[in-house]
């Protein structure tokens, strides 16, 4: 399998962007279409166990829009095996914190079945704070 194929990286890094926007506007849609609709996806976070999409689906519905805890990127890497398969990593300074935050996802290309329901998807997630400044 070829590493990081630039289109491939491209592909994710705006499915990525996408996400990042719905999560500051509260588009729940778009958030809900960014996740594997699975009893097996799992989204770990500071305040939140997400086992399986109605938990991470919950979460989404009663979180507040807005920024969040992102107040800069202090890194973005994205990593592709093949065609098929990525992950996301993000190390970001957290807004009012003197802390760091860290994102990491795996997404999964799924093959179109003819209900919309193919394409890249995240199986899982993981975001936390530190509070030491990471060597980057």
């Amino acid at each position: 399998m070829t590493p990081n194929i630039p289109e491939v990286v491209e592909e994710v890094r705006q499915l990525f962007e996408r996400y990042e926007q719905a999560l500051i506007d509260k588009n729940v849609e778009v958030l809900d279409a960014t996740f594997w609709n699975s009893p097996h996806t799992i989204r770990l976070a500071n305040h939140e166990h997400g086992y399986g999409f109605d938990r991470i689906h919950a979460h989404r519905v009663a979180r507040v829009p807005g920024p969040g805890t992102k107040e800069k990127r202090l890194r973005l890497d994205i990593v592709t095996v093949g065609r098929d398969i990525a992950t996301v990593t993000l190390v970001y300074k957290v807004r009012g914190r003197d802390m760091t935050g860290r994102q990491m996802q795996t997404w999964v290309r799924f093959p179109d079945d003819g209900t919309g329901k193919g394409g890249w998807k995240v199986i899982a997630a993981h975001v936390s704070m530190i509070g030491e400044t990471p060597v980057l």
